[in-house]
């Protein structure tokens, strides 16, 4: 052994012995930190990918939020932006008779989540007076009574499997119930790994307590972002939802407005612009192809309502009191409108819901219209539980029953530029502005 080797060893040695101490230190606190990163640290990185996610609303299993289950699952169509239908779990569909028979042919490989093949038995929607026909694993044939072209509308449903066993990318892990009403629902990105919890809230309070208090990571889809917009340690991001309107239905079988051009002059003495951020002047949405952006606007215009108002009868005069029906979140907005026909020289009032009440005179709500422009639920005369205008016109009636039995998209973009221009004369309901909805979260520290 040479000599630097041995002197090498010797001062190793004699290192070792006079810093032992340190030496045993640094080992210490390395196991120490090993473990503390093992048991605190790592367990922060894996709850990183969990998301605590708040909403309002009751919901059951079969009723959740369409943004969930369109996360989890498919329907044999889905939308485009402009309210078309495109493929999604069907490959194709034809109408052979104009609209009163549909056939469906699946795609060659589409697969559930638990990597079972989708056929067409799978294919389990459940339609009052519509027979059934499913001839091979591959083909759905549904047979309605009359035609009804909106119908691939009706199947951008999604569809489950033993229960909520979807075909995309999130997937059901866990669901918690109170009763029959989810309080709880966990889904895991099968891709990333990610998480997802939601829990649900009665109320906006309620919701914003449980942010306060760390119960979940993230708000979304509210209306007020008080106090949290004055929060520096929270993140506030805001939308305009094109695809709802606030809008103000006016029972037209009252005895005040019944009249016509009453409701016009209420229409006219809203100023839209303290309401909200994008007016709305159609019940059909925007970005549809079916939007006719050339009825009758209603621009703000007191000094017209005023006229129209002074121009009635005195005994009619006498008689003008309106009480406007809303809900909590929707209030302010109401005692604004109430003010501007108090200034138009109109008694007004407003009470607050919790399930929408028998009778009303105006009822101010968030109106999601459907995808498709059909919407004979909400304006046809025989429509008794969801027309909220209680409307009965015969011209409205027979277009919304001409829209959806025509499959020409020509013909019934036609029959909706027209509906959409009667209804906004009839003034049945003033359509007031798209909400804006916010989402709260937390800033990050690092």
């Amino acid at each position: 052994m040479s000599f630097s080797v041995k002197y090498s060893i010797k001062l190793l040695g004699a290192f070792l012995v006079r810093f032992k101490g340190l030496i045993a230190l640094g080992l210490f606190l390395g196991v120490f930190f090993f473990f503390i990163f093992k048991w605190l640290v790592t367990p922060f990185l894996i709850n990183a990918k969990t998301e605590k996610i708040g909403l309002i609303g009751s919901y059951t299993p079969e009723r959740l939020p369409q943004s969930i289950t369109n996360l989890i699952s498919n329907g044999l169509t889905k939308p485009t932006p402009e309210g078309l239908f495109e493929p999604a779990l069907a490959e194709s569909w034809e109408t052979p008779d104009k609209g009163k028979t549909w056939i469906f042919h699946l795609k060659e490989n589409v697969y559930w989540q638990d990597g079972s093949k989708i056929k067409s038995v799978d294919i389990n929607y459940q339609f009052s007076d519509v027979e059934q026909e499913k001839p091979d694993e591959k083909t759905i044939i549904f047979k309605l009574k009359n035609p009804f072209s909106p119908f691939p509308s009706v199947v951008s449903r999604p569809i489950f499997k033993n229960g909520l066993l979807g075909t995309e990318e999130w997937q059901v892990k866990k669901i918690n119930l109170r009763g029959s009403a989810v309080q709880e629902m966990e889904i895991v990105n099968k891709k990333n790994k990610l998480k997802r919890i939601y829990k649900f809230f009665p109320t906006e309070d309620t919701l914003k307590l449980a942010f306060k208090m760390g119960k979940v990571d993230k708000i979304i889809d509210i209306i007020d972002p008080n106090p949290f917009d004055k929060w520096t340690a929270a993140k506030v991001d805001s939308k305009i939802d094109y695809e709802e309107i606030v809008t103000l239905f006016f029972n037209t079988q009252d005895s005040v407005l019944s009249e016509k051009n009453i409701r016009q002059a209420l229409y006219y003495a809203i100023n839209r612009e303290e309401l909200g951020k994008e007016k709305a002047f159609s019940p059909i949405i925007p970005t549809s192809w079916a939007h006719n952006s050339l009825v009758k606007t209603y621009d703000y215009d007191p000094e017209k309502a005023k006229k129209i108002i002074n121009s009635l009868p005195q005994e009619v005069k006498d008689k003008l009191s309106i009480k406007i029906s809303t809900t909590n979140s929707l209030f302010p907005q109401a005692e604004k409108i109430s003010k501007m026909w108090q200034e138009i020289g109109i008694k007004a009032e407003v009470s607050v819901f919790n399930t929408i009440p028998d009778t009303y005179q105006a009822l101010l709500v968030i109106f999601q219209p459907p995808t498709d422009p059909d919407q004979y639920s909400i304006w046809h005369s025989t429509q008794e539980s969801t027309n909220y205008s209680k409307l009965k016109n015969p011209r409205i009636d027979a277009l919304l029953e001409q829209g959806r039995s025509i499959l020409d998209l020509e013909e019934r973009l036609k029959i909706y530029l027209d509906f959409q221009r009667f209804l906004l004369e009839d003034a049945s309901a003033a359509f007031l502005y798209h909400p804006t909805y916010y989402t709260i979260s937390r800033k990050k520290l690092f």
